[in-house]
Protein backbone atom coordinates (compact mmCIF):
# COMPACT_ATOMS: atom_id res chain seq x y z
CA UNK A 1 0.00 0.00 0.00
CA UNK A 2 2.90 2.62 1.16
CA UNK A 3 4.56 1.57 -2.65
CA UNK A 4 0.68 2.59 -4.09
CA UNK A 5 1.18 5.84 -2.20
CA UNK A 6 4.22 6.93 -2.98
CA UNK A 7 3.52 6.48 -7.01
CA UNK A 8 0.49 8.17 -6.30
CA UNK A 9 2.13 10.86 -4.86
CA UNK A 10 4.98 10.95 -7.58
CA UNK A 11 2.13 11.29 -10.14
CA UNK A 12 0.58 14.44 -8.46
CA UNK A 13 4.04 16.17 -8.73
CA UNK A 14 3.54 19.22 -11.45
CA UNK A 15 6.13 20.21 -14.01
CA UNK A 16 6.70 23.87 -13.76
CA UNK A 17 9.26 26.24 -14.61
CA UNK A 18 10.42 24.44 -18.00
CA UNK A 19 11.43 26.65 -20.36
CA UNK A 20 10.48 26.16 -23.98
CA UNK A 21 12.59 25.92 -26.49
CA UNK A 22 10.14 25.26 -29.68
CA UNK A 23 8.74 27.96 -31.99
CA UNK A 24 6.16 30.72 -30.16
CA UNK A 25 2.51 31.08 -31.26
CA UNK A 26 0.60 34.07 -30.38
CA UNK A 27 -3.17 34.61 -29.81
CA UNK A 28 -5.22 37.29 -28.75
CA UNK A 29 -7.52 37.06 -25.74
CA UNK A 30 -9.88 39.23 -24.25
CA UNK A 31 -7.27 40.22 -21.54
CA UNK A 32 -4.58 40.66 -23.87
CA UNK A 33 -1.89 38.11 -26.19
CA UNK A 34 -0.60 35.01 -25.09
CA UNK A 35 2.71 33.50 -26.33
CA UNK A 36 2.45 29.82 -26.26
CA UNK A 37 4.24 26.97 -27.89
CA UNK A 38 4.56 24.88 -31.02
CA UNK A 39 5.52 21.54 -29.76
CA UNK A 40 7.40 19.02 -32.55
CA UNK A 41 4.55 17.57 -33.89
CA UNK A 42 2.52 20.66 -34.33
CA UNK A 43 0.64 20.73 -31.12
CA UNK A 44 0.12 24.20 -29.79
CA UNK A 45 0.62 24.85 -26.48
CA UNK A 46 -0.65 27.50 -24.00
CA UNK A 47 0.28 27.78 -19.90
CA UNK A 48 -0.46 29.27 -17.11
CA UNK A 49 -2.84 31.85 -18.77
CA UNK A 50 -4.66 33.51 -15.78
CA UNK A 51 -8.47 33.19 -15.97
CA UNK A 52 -9.08 35.41 -12.67
CA UNK A 53 -6.84 37.52 -10.65
CA UNK A 54 -4.72 36.51 -8.16
CA UNK A 55 -6.72 35.43 -4.59
CA UNK A 56 -4.42 37.04 -2.16
CA UNK A 57 -5.02 39.56 0.25
CA UNK A 58 -8.34 40.93 0.37
CA UNK A 59 -9.24 38.38 -2.15
CA UNK A 60 -8.13 35.35 -0.24
CA UNK A 61 -11.72 33.88 0.49
CA UNK A 62 -13.57 36.12 -1.83
CA UNK A 63 -15.20 34.98 -5.27
CA UNK A 64 -12.39 34.73 -8.44
CA UNK A 65 -12.12 38.27 -9.90
CA UNK A 66 -11.78 39.02 -13.53
CA UNK A 67 -7.85 39.18 -14.77
CA UNK A 68 -6.11 42.41 -15.17
CA UNK A 69 -5.81 43.09 -18.63
CA UNK A 70 -1.98 43.03 -19.51
CA UNK A 71 -0.58 45.14 -22.45
CA UNK A 72 2.65 43.08 -23.71
CA UNK A 73 2.36 39.68 -24.80
CA UNK A 74 2.43 36.95 -22.09
CA UNK A 75 4.90 33.95 -21.95
CA UNK A 76 2.15 30.72 -22.21
CA UNK A 77 5.17 28.39 -22.18
CA UNK A 78 5.71 27.68 -18.15
CA UNK A 79 2.98 26.02 -16.04
CA UNK A 80 1.06 28.42 -13.41
CA UNK A 81 2.34 27.84 -10.03
CA UNK A 82 -0.07 25.01 -8.15
CA UNK A 83 -2.62 26.53 -5.30
CA UNK A 84 -1.61 25.67 -1.89
CA UNK A 85 -2.54 22.13 -1.15
CA UNK A 86 -2.56 19.75 1.90
CA UNK A 87 0.99 18.33 2.43
CA UNK A 88 1.27 14.82 1.85
CA UNK A 89 3.80 12.51 2.99
CA UNK A 90 6.73 12.18 0.74
CA UNK A 91 8.20 14.29 -1.97
CA UNK A 92 5.21 17.07 -2.27
CA UNK A 93 5.70 17.91 0.80
CA UNK A 94 7.86 20.38 -0.49
CA UNK A 95 6.34 21.47 -3.88
CA UNK A 96 6.42 25.36 -4.09
CA UNK A 97 2.85 26.34 -4.08
CA UNK A 98 0.96 29.69 -4.40
CA UNK A 99 -2.21 31.67 -3.84
CA UNK A 100 -2.14 32.99 -6.77
CA UNK A 101 -2.48 30.05 -9.30
CA UNK A 102 -5.79 30.14 -11.01
CA UNK A 103 -4.38 29.67 -14.18
CA UNK A 104 -5.30 27.30 -16.92
CA UNK A 105 -3.69 25.55 -20.37
CA UNK A 106 -4.85 25.04 -23.48
CA UNK A 107 -3.34 22.58 -25.97
CA UNK A 108 -4.56 22.70 -29.88
CA UNK A 109 -4.62 20.69 -32.90
CA UNK A 110 -1.96 20.93 -35.62
CA UNK A 111 -2.48 23.28 -37.65
CA UNK A 112 -1.78 23.78 -41.11
CA UNK A 113 1.39 25.40 -41.17
CA UNK A 114 3.39 25.90 -37.77
CA UNK A 115 5.75 28.25 -38.08
CA UNK A 116 6.24 31.13 -35.94
CA UNK A 117 5.45 33.88 -38.70
CA UNK A 118 2.68 32.33 -40.17
CA UNK A 119 0.93 31.52 -36.95
CA UNK A 120 1.67 35.37 -35.64
CA UNK A 121 0.68 36.88 -38.69
CA UNK A 122 -2.62 34.81 -39.45
CA UNK A 123 -4.20 33.50 -36.20
CA UNK A 124 -7.82 33.78 -36.72
CA UNK A 125 -7.54 32.38 -39.84
CA UNK A 126 -5.50 29.31 -38.79
CA UNK A 127 -7.76 28.68 -35.77
CA UNK A 128 -11.22 29.16 -37.06
CA UNK A 129 -12.12 25.69 -36.99
CA UNK A 130 -14.32 25.42 -34.07
CA UNK A 131 -13.30 22.31 -33.10
CA UNK A 132 -14.91 20.30 -29.87
CA UNK A 133 -13.63 21.82 -26.14
CA UNK A 134 -12.75 19.46 -23.45
CA UNK A 135 -12.22 20.88 -20.00
CA UNK A 136 -9.86 19.10 -17.12
CA UNK A 137 -11.03 18.84 -13.46
CA UNK A 138 -8.29 17.59 -12.12
CA UNK A 139 -8.73 15.10 -8.66
CA UNK A 140 -7.26 15.24 -4.87
CA UNK A 141 -10.25 14.90 -2.74
CA UNK A 142 -10.27 18.74 -3.19
CA UNK A 143 -7.37 18.83 -1.10
CA UNK A 144 -4.70 18.17 -3.59
CA UNK A 145 -3.65 18.34 -7.00
CA UNK A 146 -2.46 20.11 -10.07
CA UNK A 147 -2.90 20.87 -13.45
CA UNK A 148 0.52 20.39 -14.48
CA UNK A 149 0.74 17.20 -13.44
CA UNK A 150 2.62 15.59 -16.30
CA UNK A 151 -0.24 12.70 -16.29
CA UNK A 152 -2.66 15.33 -17.58
CA UNK A 153 -0.59 16.22 -20.65
CA UNK A 154 -3.31 17.08 -22.91
CA UNK A 155 -1.30 16.92 -26.03
CA UNK A 156 -2.23 13.68 -26.98
CA UNK A 157 -5.80 14.63 -26.99
CA UNK A 158 -5.34 17.68 -29.05
CA UNK A 159 -4.08 15.07 -31.80
CA UNK A 160 -7.53 13.82 -31.80
CA UNK A 161 -8.79 17.18 -32.85
CA UNK A 162 -9.76 18.86 -29.52
CA UNK A 163 -8.98 21.62 -27.83
CA UNK A 164 -8.44 20.34 -24.42
CA UNK A 165 -7.91 22.61 -21.65
CA UNK A 166 -7.07 22.79 -17.92
CA UNK A 167 -6.91 24.45 -14.98
CA UNK A 168 -6.02 25.07 -11.36
CA UNK A 169 -8.74 26.21 -8.23
CA UNK A 170 -8.06 26.54 -4.85
CA UNK A 171 -8.13 23.96 -2.61
CA UNK A 172 -8.44 22.96 1.29
CA UNK A 173 -8.90 25.69 3.43
CA UNK A 174 -8.22 28.56 0.90
CA UNK A 175 -11.39 26.88 -1.45
CA UNK A 176 -13.83 25.99 0.99
CA UNK A 177 -13.65 28.10 4.00
CA UNK A 178 -17.28 28.70 4.99
CA UNK A 179 -17.85 31.83 7.61
CA UNK A 180 -20.39 34.27 8.77
CA UNK A 181 -18.57 37.34 7.93
CA UNK A 182 -17.57 35.54 4.53
CA UNK A 183 -21.43 35.66 3.83
CA UNK A 184 -22.23 39.15 4.58
CA UNK A 185 -19.21 40.18 1.57
CA UNK A 186 -20.98 38.19 -1.03
CA UNK A 187 -23.22 35.02 -1.95
CA UNK A 188 -23.54 32.74 0.99
CA UNK A 189 -20.39 29.94 -0.59
CA UNK A 190 -17.46 29.03 0.84
CA UNK A 191 -17.45 27.24 -2.57
CA UNK A 192 -14.75 29.11 -3.76
CA UNK A 193 -13.06 26.49 -5.38
CA UNK A 194 -16.37 25.08 -7.11
CA UNK A 195 -16.40 29.27 -7.93
CA UNK A 196 -13.06 29.08 -9.28
CA UNK A 197 -14.13 26.41 -11.72
CA UNK A 198 -17.22 28.13 -13.21
CA UNK A 199 -14.69 31.02 -13.91
CA UNK A 200 -12.99 29.00 -15.83
CA UNK A 201 -15.71 27.70 -17.45
CA UNK A 202 -17.11 31.41 -18.56
CA UNK A 203 -12.83 32.45 -19.75
CA UNK A 204 -13.32 29.55 -22.01
CA UNK A 205 -16.67 30.04 -23.07
CA UNK A 206 -15.61 33.94 -23.61
CA UNK A 207 -12.19 33.41 -25.56
CA UNK A 208 -11.72 29.40 -26.46
CA UNK A 209 -13.15 30.47 -30.56
CA UNK A 210 -9.34 32.08 -30.41
CA UNK A 211 -7.52 28.87 -30.08
CA UNK A 212 -9.96 26.87 -32.72
CA UNK A 213 -12.35 25.69 -29.85
CA UNK A 214 -16.17 26.32 -30.27
CA UNK A 215 -17.32 27.67 -27.19
CA UNK A 216 -21.18 26.27 -27.85
CA UNK A 217 -19.18 22.23 -27.91
CA UNK A 218 -17.77 22.43 -24.53
CA UNK A 219 -17.32 19.37 -22.47
CA UNK A 220 -16.48 19.01 -19.09
CA UNK A 221 -14.36 15.86 -17.37
CA UNK A 222 -12.84 14.83 -14.24
CA UNK A 223 -11.59 12.24 -12.60
CA UNK A 224 -12.19 11.64 -8.31
CA UNK A 225 -12.56 15.23 -7.15
CA UNK A 226 -13.16 15.92 -10.80
CA UNK A 227 -15.70 13.76 -11.37
CA UNK A 228 -17.73 15.11 -8.10
CA UNK A 229 -17.26 18.35 -9.58
CA UNK A 230 -18.82 17.56 -12.68
CA UNK A 231 -21.83 16.21 -10.71
CA UNK A 232 -21.76 19.59 -8.57
CA UNK A 233 -21.49 21.65 -11.81
CA UNK A 234 -23.89 19.93 -13.41
CA UNK A 235 -26.67 20.51 -10.07
CA UNK A 236 -25.18 23.77 -10.00
CA UNK A 237 -28.02 26.74 -11.23
CA UNK A 238 -24.71 29.10 -11.46
CA UNK A 239 -22.67 26.55 -14.06
CA UNK A 240 -26.15 26.41 -16.54
CA UNK A 241 -25.26 26.70 -19.68
CA UNK A 242 -21.39 26.64 -19.54
CA UNK A 243 -21.16 23.33 -20.99
CA UNK A 244 -23.07 20.47 -23.86
CA UNK A 245 -21.41 17.26 -22.61
CA UNK A 246 -20.28 15.95 -18.98
CA UNK A 247 -17.75 12.88 -18.46
CA UNK A 248 -17.38 11.75 -15.09
CA UNK A 249 -14.64 8.82 -14.11
CA UNK A 250 -14.85 7.61 -10.83
CA UNK A 251 -17.14 10.03 -9.09
CA UNK A 252 -20.97 11.93 -8.73
CA UNK A 253 -21.97 13.62 -5.93
CA UNK A 254 -18.99 14.21 -3.02
CA UNK A 255 -20.86 11.52 -0.65
CA UNK A 256 -19.42 8.96 1.31
CA UNK A 257 -19.42 6.67 4.04
CA UNK A 258 -20.60 9.76 6.14
CA UNK A 259 -23.38 10.36 4.28
CA UNK A 260 -23.81 13.01 1.96
CA UNK A 261 -21.66 16.72 1.41
CA UNK A 262 -21.77 19.05 4.45
CA UNK A 263 -24.83 21.45 5.04
CA UNK A 264 -23.63 25.21 5.29
CA UNK A 265 -24.63 25.13 8.87
CA UNK A 266 -21.71 21.96 9.29
CA UNK A 267 -19.27 24.13 6.88
CA UNK A 268 -19.65 27.37 9.05
CA UNK A 269 -19.29 25.68 12.23
CA UNK A 270 -16.17 24.27 11.30
CA UNK A 271 -15.37 27.74 9.77
CA UNK A 272 -15.46 29.37 13.20
CA UNK A 273 -13.51 26.65 14.84
CA UNK A 274 -10.86 27.29 12.54
CA UNK A 275 -11.09 30.98 13.27
CA UNK A 276 -10.34 30.21 16.90
CA UNK A 277 -8.11 27.63 16.44
CA UNK A 278 -5.73 30.21 14.62
CA UNK A 279 -6.33 32.70 17.45
CA UNK A 280 -8.03 35.26 14.95
CA UNK A 281 -10.11 38.12 15.77
CA UNK A 282 -12.34 37.74 12.78
CA UNK A 283 -11.79 36.98 8.43
CA UNK A 284 -9.76 40.56 8.21
CA UNK A 285 -7.15 38.93 11.09
CA UNK A 286 -7.09 35.46 9.23
CA UNK A 287 -6.38 37.27 5.58
CA UNK A 288 -3.28 38.72 7.29
CA UNK A 289 -2.01 35.56 8.27
CA UNK A 290 0.60 34.04 5.87
CA UNK A 291 -0.58 31.51 3.67
CA UNK A 292 1.58 28.97 4.25
CA UNK A 293 0.53 28.92 8.06
CA UNK A 294 -3.06 28.66 7.23
CA UNK A 295 -2.49 25.70 4.77
CA UNK A 296 0.04 23.83 7.35
CA UNK A 297 -3.09 24.29 9.87
CA UNK A 298 -5.74 23.70 7.72
CA UNK A 299 -4.16 20.37 6.27
CA UNK A 300 -6.44 17.17 5.72
CA UNK A 301 -5.58 13.84 7.83
CA UNK A 302 -5.60 11.50 5.62
CA UNK A 303 -6.94 8.83 7.41
CA UNK A 304 -9.89 11.05 7.68
CA UNK A 305 -12.98 11.96 5.42
CA UNK A 306 -12.15 15.26 3.82
CA UNK A 307 -15.81 15.77 3.28
CA UNK A 308 -16.28 16.07 6.71
CA UNK A 309 -13.32 16.70 8.99
CA UNK A 310 -11.39 18.95 6.34
CA UNK A 311 -12.38 22.00 4.22
CA UNK A 312 -14.85 20.79 1.25
CA UNK A 313 -17.61 21.52 -0.98
CA UNK A 314 -20.89 22.14 0.88
CA UNK A 315 -24.44 22.87 0.08
CA UNK A 316 -23.90 26.75 0.19
CA UNK A 317 -27.48 27.92 -1.02
CA UNK A 318 -26.04 29.58 -4.12
CA UNK A 319 -23.60 27.09 -6.03
CA UNK A 320 -25.11 24.26 -4.71
CA UNK A 321 -28.93 24.81 -3.69
CA UNK A 322 -28.75 21.51 -2.55
CA UNK A 323 -27.01 17.76 -2.23
CA UNK A 324 -26.38 17.36 -5.70
CA UNK A 325 -28.06 13.66 -5.93
CA UNK A 326 -31.17 15.39 -4.69
CA UNK A 327 -31.02 17.84 -7.70
CA UNK A 328 -30.43 14.60 -9.95
CA UNK A 329 -33.70 12.74 -8.65
CA UNK A 330 -35.81 15.71 -9.72
CA UNK A 331 -34.49 15.94 -12.77
CA UNK A 332 -33.37 19.16 -12.39
CA UNK A 333 -29.66 18.78 -13.28
CA UNK A 334 -28.21 19.94 -16.67
CA UNK A 335 -29.55 18.36 -19.73
CA UNK A 336 -26.70 17.34 -21.39
CA UNK A 337 -25.39 14.01 -22.63
CA UNK A 338 -23.35 11.90 -19.50
CA UNK A 339 -20.46 9.17 -20.24
CA UNK A 340 -19.28 8.09 -16.64
CA UNK A 341 -18.35 5.03 -15.11
CA UNK A 342 -16.05 3.60 -12.45
CA UNK A 343 -13.39 0.42 -12.43
CA UNK A 344 -12.88 -2.36 -11.10
CA UNK A 345 -11.33 -1.77 -7.33
CA UNK A 346 -11.70 2.05 -6.49
CA UNK A 347 -10.61 0.71 -3.02
CA UNK A 348 -8.08 3.58 -3.25
CA UNK A 349 -4.87 3.28 -0.48
CA UNK A 350 -6.18 7.21 0.88
CA UNK A 351 -9.51 5.67 1.24
CA UNK A 352 -8.57 2.23 3.26
CA UNK A 353 -7.90 3.89 6.51
CA UNK A 354 -11.59 4.99 6.42
CA UNK A 355 -12.87 0.98 5.88
CA UNK A 356 -15.14 -0.64 8.56
CA UNK A 357 -13.24 -2.51 10.90
CA UNK A 358 -12.27 -6.08 9.09
CA UNK A 359 -10.03 -7.89 11.24
CA UNK A 360 -12.66 -10.48 11.72
CA UNK A 361 -15.88 -11.63 10.26
CA UNK A 362 -16.94 -10.33 13.91
CA UNK A 363 -15.81 -7.34 13.81
CA UNK A 364 -17.29 -6.38 10.11
CA UNK A 365 -20.41 -7.63 10.82
CA UNK A 366 -21.28 -5.39 14.07
CA UNK A 367 -19.75 -2.40 12.11
CA UNK A 368 -22.22 -2.68 9.43
CA UNK A 369 -24.80 -3.53 11.59
CA UNK A 370 -24.01 0.12 13.58
CA UNK A 371 -23.95 1.48 9.65
CA UNK A 372 -27.11 0.40 8.40
CA UNK A 373 -29.06 -0.57 10.81
CA UNK A 374 -29.25 -3.89 12.96
CA UNK A 375 -32.90 -4.70 10.84
CA UNK A 376 -30.59 -3.97 8.02
CA UNK A 377 -28.37 -6.73 8.55
CA UNK A 378 -29.27 -9.30 6.58
CA UNK A 379 -29.18 -7.30 3.43
CA UNK A 380 -26.07 -5.74 4.35
CA UNK A 381 -24.44 -9.63 4.59
CA UNK A 382 -25.97 -10.14 1.14
CA UNK A 383 -24.26 -7.04 -0.22
CA UNK A 384 -20.71 -7.38 1.65
CA UNK A 385 -20.50 -10.65 3.25
CA UNK A 386 -18.81 -10.97 6.62
CA UNK A 387 -17.39 -14.53 5.31
CA UNK A 388 -14.55 -12.05 3.77
CA UNK A 389 -14.38 -9.09 5.91
CA UNK A 390 -11.11 -7.61 4.18
CA UNK A 391 -12.78 -7.82 0.55
CA UNK A 392 -15.90 -6.97 1.69
CA UNK A 393 -14.96 -3.87 3.84
CA UNK A 394 -12.27 -2.79 0.60
CA UNK A 395 -15.26 -2.95 -1.31
CA UNK A 396 -17.71 -0.81 0.80
CA UNK A 397 -15.21 1.85 1.01
CA UNK A 398 -14.87 2.23 -3.03
CA UNK A 399 -18.87 1.83 -3.31
CA UNK A 400 -19.49 4.50 -0.88
CA UNK A 401 -16.80 6.75 -1.87
CA UNK A 402 -16.82 6.38 -5.59
CA UNK A 403 -18.77 3.63 -7.37
CA UNK A 404 -22.08 3.73 -6.01
CA UNK A 405 -23.21 7.04 -6.82
CA UNK A 406 -21.48 6.86 -10.04
CA UNK A 407 -23.74 4.69 -11.00
CA UNK A 408 -26.70 6.34 -9.17
CA UNK A 409 -25.85 9.68 -10.92
CA UNK A 410 -25.62 7.52 -14.66
CA UNK A 411 -29.25 6.31 -13.28
CA UNK A 412 -30.98 9.34 -12.78
CA UNK A 413 -29.70 11.16 -15.84
CA UNK A 414 -30.94 8.31 -17.82
CA UNK A 415 -34.21 8.68 -16.21
CA UNK A 416 -34.60 12.48 -16.76
CA UNK A 417 -33.04 12.51 -19.97
CA UNK A 418 -33.92 9.18 -21.53
CA UNK A 419 -31.27 9.23 -23.69
CA UNK A 420 -27.13 10.47 -24.50
CA UNK A 421 -26.14 8.78 -21.29
CA UNK A 422 -23.17 5.85 -21.79
CA UNK A 423 -21.64 3.68 -18.60
CA UNK A 424 -18.67 2.37 -18.76
CA UNK A 425 -16.89 -0.16 -16.27
CA UNK A 426 -13.28 -0.45 -16.39
CA UNK A 427 -11.19 -3.44 -15.51
CA UNK A 428 -8.22 -3.15 -17.91
CA UNK A 429 -4.84 -4.51 -16.77
CA UNK A 430 -1.08 -5.27 -17.90
CA UNK A 431 1.91 -5.78 -16.65
CA UNK A 432 2.51 -2.06 -16.57
CA UNK A 433 -0.78 -1.19 -15.10
CA UNK A 434 -1.40 -4.60 -12.99
CA UNK A 435 -4.40 -2.92 -10.87
CA UNK A 436 -7.76 -1.63 -12.37
CA UNK A 437 -7.65 0.58 -8.85
CA UNK A 438 -8.88 4.32 -8.38
CA UNK A 439 -7.55 6.40 -11.43
CA UNK A 440 -6.03 3.81 -13.09
CA UNK A 441 -7.50 5.06 -16.16
CA UNK A 442 -6.39 7.91 -16.41
CA UNK A 443 -3.26 7.25 -18.22
CA UNK A 444 -5.17 6.04 -20.51
CA UNK A 445 -7.72 8.54 -21.31
CA UNK A 446 -4.46 10.78 -22.20
CA UNK A 447 -2.63 8.02 -23.57
CA UNK A 448 -0.04 8.92 -21.19
CA UNK A 449 2.11 6.16 -21.06
CA UNK A 450 5.05 6.98 -20.73
CA UNK A 451 6.57 7.68 -17.29
CA UNK A 452 6.97 3.64 -15.69
CA UNK A 453 5.04 2.99 -13.05
CA UNK A 454 6.76 1.47 -9.75
CA UNK A 455 4.11 -0.70 -8.64
CA UNK A 456 4.72 -2.40 -11.53
CA UNK A 457 8.47 -2.72 -11.43
CA UNK A 458 9.02 -0.23 -13.58
CA UNK A 459 7.87 -2.77 -16.97
CA UNK A 460 7.28 -0.25 -19.88
CA UNK A 461 3.34 -0.13 -21.61
CA UNK A 462 3.58 -2.57 -24.49
CA UNK A 463 0.98 -2.56 -27.45
CA UNK A 464 -1.84 -3.76 -25.46
CA UNK A 465 -1.78 -0.61 -23.18
CA UNK A 466 -1.37 1.54 -26.42
CA UNK A 467 -4.30 -0.17 -27.97
CA UNK A 468 -6.33 1.10 -24.80
CA UNK A 469 -5.31 4.61 -24.38
CA UNK A 470 -6.06 4.64 -29.02
CA UNK A 471 -9.61 3.57 -27.84
CA UNK A 472 -10.46 5.09 -24.63
CA UNK A 473 -9.18 8.25 -26.64
CA UNK A 474 -11.44 7.46 -29.49
CA UNK A 475 -14.23 7.00 -27.32
CA UNK A 476 -14.23 10.19 -25.65
CA UNK A 477 -13.00 12.69 -27.96
CA UNK A 478 -16.18 11.04 -30.17
CA UNK A 479 -18.36 12.05 -27.16
CA UNK A 480 -16.92 15.12 -26.66
CA UNK A 481 -17.35 15.78 -30.63
CA UNK A 482 -21.20 15.00 -30.60
CA UNK A 483 -22.18 13.10 -27.51
CA UNK A 484 -22.14 9.43 -29.32
CA UNK A 485 -19.06 7.45 -27.90
CA UNK A 486 -19.11 5.38 -30.86
CA UNK A 487 -17.66 5.33 -34.62
CA UNK A 488 -15.90 3.21 -37.52
CA UNK A 489 -13.71 0.25 -36.08
CA UNK A 490 -14.82 0.82 -32.67
CA UNK A 491 -16.93 -1.74 -30.30
CA UNK A 492 -20.59 -0.83 -30.32
CA UNK A 493 -20.76 0.78 -27.24
CA UNK A 494 -24.67 0.88 -25.94
CA UNK A 495 -26.79 3.54 -24.38
CA UNK A 496 -27.75 3.03 -20.99
CA UNK A 497 -31.11 2.12 -19.98
CA UNK A 498 -31.01 1.95 -16.27
CA UNK A 499 -29.93 -0.41 -13.08
CA UNK A 500 -28.79 -3.42 -14.61
CA UNK A 501 -28.25 -2.77 -17.97
CA UNK A 502 -25.26 -3.03 -20.60
CA UNK A 503 -22.75 -1.20 -20.23
CA UNK A 504 -19.44 -0.87 -22.09
CA UNK A 505 -16.37 -3.28 -20.20
CA UNK A 506 -13.23 -1.77 -21.15
CA UNK A 507 -10.89 -5.09 -19.78
CA UNK A 508 -7.75 -6.95 -21.07
CA UNK A 509 -9.46 -8.95 -23.70
CA UNK A 510 -10.63 -5.43 -25.09
CA UNK A 511 -13.58 -3.15 -25.09
CA UNK A 512 -17.26 -5.03 -25.25
CA UNK A 513 -20.92 -4.82 -24.09
CA UNK A 514 -22.15 -6.17 -20.71
CA UNK A 515 -24.79 -6.58 -17.85
CA UNK A 516 -23.23 -4.23 -15.27
CA UNK A 517 -21.66 -5.81 -12.02
CA UNK A 518 -22.10 -4.47 -8.89
CA UNK A 519 -25.92 -3.43 -9.23
CA UNK A 520 -26.94 -5.72 -6.26
CA UNK A 521 -24.86 -3.58 -3.58
CA UNK A 522 -25.74 -0.12 -5.20
CA UNK A 523 -29.46 -0.61 -5.02
CA UNK A 524 -28.90 -1.55 -1.08
CA UNK A 525 -26.98 1.72 -0.72
CA UNK A 526 -29.29 3.78 -2.74
CA UNK A 527 -32.30 2.46 0.04
CA UNK A 528 -30.37 4.74 2.42
CA UNK A 529 -31.58 7.89 0.11
CA UNK A 530 -34.07 10.25 1.68
CA UNK A 531 -35.08 13.20 -0.92
CA UNK A 532 -31.36 12.65 -1.75
CA UNK A 533 -29.40 12.45 0.88
CA UNK A 534 -27.64 9.40 2.61
CA UNK A 535 -28.29 8.85 6.31
CA UNK A 536 -27.81 12.22 8.79
CA UNK A 537 -27.12 9.41 11.34
CA UNK A 538 -23.71 8.36 9.00
CA UNK A 539 -22.23 11.69 10.17
CA UNK A 540 -21.79 10.03 14.03
CA UNK A 541 -20.71 6.21 13.51
CA UNK A 542 -18.00 6.25 12.11
CA UNK A 543 -14.66 8.21 12.82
Amino acid sequence: MRQILLVLIALLLPTIGEASSTPPADVVTRSGEVRGAVLDDGVIAFKGIPYAAAPVGPLRWRPPQPTPAWVTPLDATQFGMPCFASPLPGPAAALVQSEDCLTLNIWAPPVASTSSTTLRSTTSKQFGLKRPVMVWIHGGGFEFGSSAQPLYDGSNLARHNVVLVSFNYRLGVFGFLAHPALDHEGPASGNYGLQDQIAALRWVRANIAAFGGDPQNITIFGQSAGAHAVGMLMASPQAKGLFAKAIAESGAFWDSEHGSLATHTEAIDRGIAFQKRMGATGIAALRAIPAEQINIAGRWDVRRDPGTTAFAPSVDGYVLDDAPAAVFARGRAANVPLLAGWNAQEENPLFLPRALPHTTPQAFGEAAAKLFGRDRRAAAETAYPATDPKSSAERLIGDLVISQQTWEMLALQEKARRNGVYAYQFSFTSPYSPIANHGAEVKYVFSNLRTPLLVSGNVEADARDRATADLMVTYWTNFAGRGDPNGPGLPTWPAYRGPGSDVLAIGPAGAKSTAEAGTHRFRFIRSFRKAGRLSHRWRTILP
